[in-house]
């Protein structure tokens, strides 16, 4: 049984850091590309960056870039988002899925398992 599970989440002013933390367990980690989405209330879930199985491409979207790392451990069967200088526009719940593609891709649909969410609140 598939299992992926955030972690992290909170309440952090503008301008601060919070460390996402993704655990997968019930597949082969290292066979996945990993991703973060987002879902904002009242808005369609959103693509935030996607680390490709061996760590060795990663992929952002604009409104993140710069300012968010995404990160795996192989060993560990994690992947982490880093996001520093939060906006109050970064507020959703940040999901955590898994695509067994050997590369990276970005639509929501492609992603095979997902986890519950965890909520990020940025207040200004």
């Amino acid at each position: 049984q598939v299992q992926v599970v955030e972690s992290g989440g909170g309440l952090v002013q503008a301008g601060g850091s919070l460390r996402l933390s993704c655990a997968a367990s019930g597949l082969t980690f290292s066979s996945y590309a990993m991703g973060w989405f987002r879902q904002a209330p009242g808005k369609e879930r959103e693509f935030v960056a996607v680390i490709a199985w061996s760590g060795g491409r990663t992929i952002y979207a604009d409104s993140v870039k710069g300012r968010f790392t995404i990160s795996r451990d192989n060993k560990n069967n994690t992947v982490y988002l880093q996001m520093n200088s939060l906006k109050p526009e970064d507020t959703a719940v940040y999901y955590c899925a898994a695509d067994f593609y050997n590369w990276v891709r970005t639509k929501a649909y492609e992603y095979d398992y997902w986890g519950q969410g965890t909520q990020v609140t940025v207040s200004s």
